[in-house]
């Protein structure tokens, strides 16, 4: 089973790669989110997939959280893949301490450099750079998937703690994550495509209008999402492109 979590579609991307030739289940973890049905018990025979994106150089906390709900039995086996911008420093460290937690037996870690998407602090790249980025990256996702298909573990380095994944992601957490600064513009249509696109159901509508409640993760959805370009972050995303990989 492949689980995945995505905000604009990278991991969602790979996830699908995999289930394809792995002939795996795939599984969106936003939707178990947003249904609430994250503690139901999942049960196989085969290792867990878990893919997702990098925030902060570790797993993103909505998906840590949800692995600690679950209830996962018959394999202990498991896989984790991160897309990533650039580098996932000692996010590996911390995969280690959650599978302590879970019991679960690490078989392989891969970072796969994927196009930003945090255009709240980053620029996205052109649709150009972006599809570059994307094939560059294919060779690896195709190893990565022949590699859980044939269940070969795969190597999994020796860690180190890093300040990023530490006090640099804590502090990114604390002081940045949140919902105050998101607003629609003019363009906005209120076709209420974020409030589909939310994993946290974190928008309602009012007044025909987006409003961003108190439970946010940054996953960019919503903005980058919109099919009017309509959602700004504070004054951090003005003119900037919106990175969104549509998956079918």
């Amino acid at each position: 089973m492949i689980l995945f979590f995505s905000g604009t579609g990278n991991s969602h991307y790979v996830a699908k790669i995999i289930a394809e030739k792995t002939k795996d289940d795939i599984v969106s973890i936003n939707n178990l989110l947003k249904q609430g049905n994250q503690k139901q018990l999942v049960s196989q025979d085969k290792p867990f997939i878990f893919v997702c994106p990098t925030y902060a150089w570790r797993i993103p906390k909505v998906v840590e959280e949800f692995i600690k709900s679950v209830n996962f039995s018959g394999s202990n086996k498991v896989y984790f893949i991160l897309t990533c911008g650039l580098s996932t420093s000692n996010a590996l460290g911390y995969i280690k301490q959650l599978c302590k937690v879970k019991g679960f037996e690490l078989q392989g870690f891969a970072d796969i450099v994927m196009p930003e998407n945090y255009i709240a602090m980053y620029n996205a790249p052109d649709k150009v750079t972006a599809d570059k980025i994307i094939q560059k990256s294919m060779p690896k996702i195709l190893k990565i998937a022949e590699d859980i298909r044939d269940e070969i573990p795969f190597p999994v380095r020796t860690t180190k703690p890093s300040l990023k994944s530490g006090i640099v992601n804590t502090t990114f957490y604390k002081f940045f994550v949140k919902s105050k600064g998101f607003y629609t513009t003019e363009k906005c249509i209120g076709c209420k495509k974020c409030v589909q696109l939310c994993p946290l159901n974190n928008i309602e509508m009012k007044e025909d209008k987006p409003s961003w409640q108190n439970n946010c993760t940054h996953c960019m959805a919503c903005i980058s999402g919109c099919p009017t370009l309509a959602i700004e972050y504070k004054n951090k995303t003005q003119g900037k492109p919106r990175y969104y990989l549509e998956c079918k």
